[in-house]
């Protein structure tokens, strides 16, 4: 029998957080869709109702006092993707997403700053009429991640070319 072996993870976080309410349906989300944490950038939070599931239980919050507090403690090997409407970003629709990355998502009232964009090594957008709530946009992109990722292991199950699988004894 062929077992997968799964590999990365990802993370989902918010630059200057508004609304506590949004990060705790954005953890919630994040906990049902497989982010491996979830993490704040400025901002603040308190326990919210709105994650029945009790994800603090299941995967972290990590608080970063700002930008620079961020890139200094991410994980090795993370890249940052940030999620924002902008002319030259690429439409998730059509994104890879790498094995072991961070999302960012820009605050409720505003947008991220220009340094940070161009310090992402990706940008994408949602392409929509207008800006959609935070905890809805990490929901999104935590969805596309999911399934693009279930669509390669069926991909690579049927190929005859090696992959990351290994093959274990039942």
């Amino acid at each position: 029998m062929r077992k997968q072996c799964r590999r990365g993870y990802f993370g989902i976080g918010v630059y200057n957080l508004q609304k506590e309410v949004n990060l705790g349906t954005l953890w919630r989300s994040a906990y049902c869709l497989g982010a491996g944490y979830i993490f704040i950038i400025g901002g603040k939070y308190g326990h919210q109702a709105s994650d029945t599931p009790k994800s603090w239980q299941h995967i972290p919050l990590f608080r970063y006092n700002d930008w620079r507090d961020c890139k200094k403690h991410r994980p090795h090997g993370c890249q940052m993707v940030a999620v924002e409407i902008t002319d030259d970003a690429r439409d998730l629709s059509e994104f890879c997403h790498p094995d072991v990355c961070a999302y960012l998502l820009g605050p409720e009232n505003g947008s991220l700053p220009r340094h940070i964009l161009e310090e992402c090594q990706a940008v994408v957008k949602i392409p929509t009429k207008q800006c959609l709530n935070v905890s809805t946009t990490g929901a999104l992109v935590a969805y596309d991640r999911m399934t693009k990722r279930s669509q390669l292991d069926v991909m690579v199950k049927n190929s005859r070319f090696p992959s990351h699988e290994t093959d274990s004894v039942v």
